[in-house]
């Protein structure tokens, strides 16, 4: 394992751990990947087997609270276990050419889900992955399930040659006290209906150790030559099944003491209908996969813009433009509206996104580019133009289509910030600003 930064201060930087050092064991047992770092450094005293210019030294630490103060670099692509599944749903295979290599990098890796949340299949898991994720307690995994019929999820996943069937594996990591998220990509027509039904009871008894189910639509973009004919939940489609899952929520709060079944936020807004309340949310345990995280950035951009609604009283205001994607830029226009900002304080920019299509809505898949033309037929973009750090990518500070925010102040001629997606963040850089 590579070390990516030290931070001065800790155990690690006190042990002489330097950026660019390779950790090849800890406390006498060989690394195979971060897990086995996480795994091995539980102790209080160690000793890091370290290689640094071709010379092999121990460094003894003395952990001081929960951290080492070291951060250890990505795995490379190479190192990644990718999928072999081809399912009809899969956003990388409707990606255009010509992007760079590691957007196209499909992952399976169960050392990915444990870490990250990255949602694995489980089509590919072998024996000694299954005993390893055992042995070493590496829970909550985040599992990719899209059907419990095995035919069905058999042709969900392209028809792989392995065997599909999904419930044993659950139940054989229940079984070892391994908690997991299941997930439902809905492709209408497909695995919704009486298959979405049988899905979400056949997962029901697996809880707690399925802690929860987030059904999500499916996306697709432009970009789908040659692959399986697909379409989008359409907005009555969306109504019902917030009324569906409304009932189903009520029926395991009642048995399971858990909603259990949660929807992603797109379903909300396409049907129109008010999002939950926070509580119904049971802690936002899978935000991150788009369930809750409007209700929890609305509920928190109204606190935030309370406590500084008295800073900015009297203060002079200047304009500034803010970008988001279409699908929740009437929701931030209501925002920011209570907030007390009108439109010659902020001008949003609800940018259409045409480098995947039109059904494509949320802000972290806008391009560079796509922003660029959309703030190009704007008379005045104010003094700055905060762009969020979801349409920024791979830690490089580049877009999907590879400009950056330098390239879009250039274009535009006004100063591009680029904007952390919290409530505190944009209300600090409008004042900024």
């Amino acid at each position: 394992m590579t070390v990516a930064a030290v931070a001065p201060r800790t155990p690690a930087a006190a042990a002489g751990l330097a950026r660019g050092d390779r950790i090849v064991a800890v406390n006498g047992h060989r690394l195979r990947d971060a897990i086995d770092f996480q795994f091995h450094t539980g102790d209080e005293r160690l000793e890091l087997t370290v290689e640094r210019d071709g010379v092999t030294a121990v460094k003894r630490l003395t952990r001081r609270g929960t951290g080492l103060g070291l951060e250890l670099a990505a795995p490379r692509p190479g190192d990644i276990a990718t999928c072999a599944n081809k399912c009809v749903f899969c956003f990388i295979h409707q990606l255009p050419k010509g992007m760079r290599k590691s957007l196209y990098v499909k992952d399976d890796d169960f050392r990915l889900s444990f870490l990250h949340g990255n949602y694995i299949t489980l089509s590919d898991l072998d024996e000694a992955s299954f005993e390893r994720i055992i042995e070493q307690r590496l829970s909550p995994l985040y599992i990719s399930v899209h059907a419990t019929d095995p035919e069905l999820r058999h042709a969900l996943l392209g028809r792989p040659r392995h065997s599909a069937e999904i419930l044993p594996r659950l139940e054989r990591l229940a079984k070892a006290g391994i908690r997991m998220h299941a997930q439902i990509v809905l492709c209408p027509d497909l695995n919704d209906g009486a298959h979405l039904e049988r899905t979400v009871f056949e997962l029901a008894p697996l809880h707690p150790h399925v802690a929860t189910t987030a059904i999500v639509p499916v996306g697709l973009t432009r970009h789908r030559e040659r692959l399986p004919a697909l379409r989008s939940l359409t907005a009555d489609e969306a109504r019902a099944l917030v009324a569906t899952a409304d009932g189903w929520q009520r029926r395991w709060l009642a048995e399971l003491g858990s909603r259990f079944v949660f929807l992603a936020d797109e379903i909300y807004l396409l049907a129109g209908l008010p999002l939950p309340p926070a509580a119904a949310y049971e802690g936002f345990a899978i935000a991150e996969d788009g369930i809750g995280l409007v209700r929890r950035f609305e509920d928190a951009f109204t606190r935030a813009s309370a406590r500084q609604r008295a800073r900015r009283k009297g203060a002079r205001r200047h304009a500034v433009t803010v970008v988001t994607g279409e699908m929740f830029a009437p929701r931030l226009s209501a925002l920011l509206a209570r907030a007390g900002f009108d439109g010659s304080t902020i001008h949003l920019a609800a940018v259409r996104n045409d480098f995947f299509g039109p059904a494509i809505g949320v802000a972290g898949l806008l391009t560079g580019r796509d922003i660029q033309r959309h703030l190009a037929t704007s008379a005045d973009l104010g003094r700055a133009v905060l762009v969020p750090s979801v349409a920024v990518r791979d830690g490089d500070g580049i877009f999907l289509d590879d400009l950056t925010p330098a390239d879009l102040a250039r274009d535009l001629g006004v100063p591009v910030k680029v904007v952390q997606p919290t409530p505190a963040a944009l209300l600090r850089a409008i004042r900024d600003s």
